[in-house]
């Protein structure tokens, strides 16, 4: 096994548990560190969304200027996350993963006491950066922690739940927080999390590194944080102001070309940052396919079932978040059930069975109208909708993590994470704005959800025929202890 633990006190935690039993007590903490510190990033994207009105008239925001409080963050968080997985590859991820828990909740604090735009947009550049670097840290360190069978399947499912979880309870933590307290209560929120998880991680997470240490690839780095960065604030900028203005197309026009350089550079490295035949597995890049797809689209359905929820029902934000809370409720249980699905059907195949649903329930809601009774359709849908899209979330890491090296582990959840960053980000943009602009909000919110389904079942056709048969052995759902 090339990883070097020579850092760490004690043996991988899954090393004393045969496959396939239960978890050992310090197997759950191991993963309460890593799942918590995912649960507080995921809650970073959407605690801040309902406070953000009272936060502008605080601060003295204008509303065109608050766009910056979710670019702010969703600039270093997508742009550095591949740089970041690789770095720890290289130089420790446990001694990475601890640095950004720092970082975050340093920044959170700053966020929490700002005194001015600057110093609120500061704090939340700094979060973004610390996600970066604890995002594909600590997915690799949950990759490499738990082999890959039952224990890692177990491992993922509990993860992409929390996951999918956090953003949901961020919206509604958001409107009870900002109505009880303050916004001020959002931020606070994420440092006391990340004073949480700090002490306890040195003690429990092994230190992990390839066991040689080639030269950092620079011109790679560059061009690829670069890219993204250009990328991310094009397409964020673009929510708002659409993409006729200037910046947006030389932004965007430069993120491409940078990540074309960036390839171009990988191709003659000699340590690339990004091995390209690691980009040429079927499973990395169809599995990513599936989750840039799957996270994009239900990151937009979101987005315009708040604007209908509100504008076109009438309903308070209180309101909206019990619908969007019941969502959470049935992704949860859906994490409970996916490793025993997968463990059934394998990752392949639940990965495109569940490509599907999202996209077929997403059809669902076109049905909604102006009559109150479409709440109930809409809290069905969407909640049905985002089981299927917890399956995917799961079952797209698993996939693309599946049989990778474990010195190569950063890479591949870099991969998976920067996927899963720039998924979030781009939806919105590419289809919600056809809400936003709609003189009919009903009519765009009809044409989104429409084309949104389109999409999402196309990915899944083109998952399936990319990724062929899946001729592994699946692991009997027995194995995962779910039974």
């Amino acid at each position: 096994m090339a990883i070097d633990t020579t850092e760490t006190t004690s043996a991988s935690p899954t090393a004393h548990s045969p496959l396939g039993t239960r978890l050992s007590t310090r197997d759950k903490l191991v993963l309460f560190v890593l799942c918590a510190a995912q649960f507080m990033v995921a809650l970073d994207f959407s605690v801040l969304n309902v406070a953000l009105p009272v936060l502008g008239k605080d601060l003295g925001m204008s509303q065109s200027a608050l766009q910056w409080a979710v670019t702010a963050f969703a600039l270093p968080s997508g742009g550095f996350l591949l740089l970041f997985g690789r770095i720890g590859d290289l130089y420790g991820r446990r001694r990475l993963f601890l640095t950004g828990l720092a970082l975050f909740g340093t920044a959170s604090l700053l966020a929490t006491f700002a005194w001015d735009p600057a110093s609120f947009l500061t704090g939340r550049a700094l979060q973004g950066l610390g996600a970066a670097a604890i995002v594909p840290t600590g997915m690799s360190l949950l990759t490499t922690t738990f082999p890959e069978g039952p224990a890692r399947d177990r491992a993922l499912g509990i993860s992409g739940t929390l996951l999918s979880l956090g953003f949901t309870v961020g919206m509604v933590a958001g409107g009870v927080l900002t109505d009880v307290l303050s916004w001020r209560s959002t931020m606070g929120l994420l440092s006391v999390f990340a004073l949480i998880v700090l002490p306890l991680a040195p003690g429990l997470l092994p230190e992990s590194r390839t066991p040689d240490r080639p030269r950092l690839d620079v011109p790679g780095a560059v061009t690829v944080t670069g890219g993204l960065l250009a990328l991310i604030y094009a397409l964020s900028t673009a929510a708002e102001r659409g993409f006729g203005g200037t910046d947006v197309i030389v932004t965007l026009a430069a993120g491409m070309l940078l990540l074309a350089a960036f390839v171009y550079v990988e191709s003659r490295a000699h340590a690339p940052l990004v091995s390209l035949p690691m980009l040429r597995r079927r499973t990395v890049a169809w599995g990513n396919l599936g989750g840039l797809v799957t996270f994009s689209m239900m990151s937009t359905v979101v987005f315009v079932l708040t604007l209908y929820l509100q504008e076109t029902l009438g309903l308070s934000a209180f309101e909206t978040g019990l619908v969007f809370g019941v969502q959470g409720v049935m992704s949860a249980v859906a994490g409970v059930y996916a490793p025993k699905v997968i463990g059934r059907f394998g990752a392949r195949r639940t990965l495109v069975g569940s490509l599907a649903g999202q996209g077929l329930f997403v059809a669902g809601l076109v049905l909604l109208n102006a009559h109150t009774w479409s709440v109930w359709l809409a809290t069905a849908a969407i909640s049905l909708a985002s089981m299927c899209h917890l399956g995917a979330i799961i079952s797209y890491g698993l996939t693309v993590t599946s049989g990778v090296p474990d010195e190569e582990q950063g890479l591949a959840t870099g991969l998976v994470t920067s996927t899963q960053q720039v998924g979030i980000t781009i939806g919105i943009p590419l289809l919600g704005v056809l809400a936003t602009t709609s003189s009919d909000l009903l009519a765009g919110v009809h044409t989104v959800l429409a084309l949104d389904a389109v999409i999402v079942l196309a990915a899944a056709v083109l998952v399936a025929t990319g990724l062929g048969r899946d001729r592994s052995r699946p692991v009997e759902a027995e194995a995962l202890g779910l039974r």
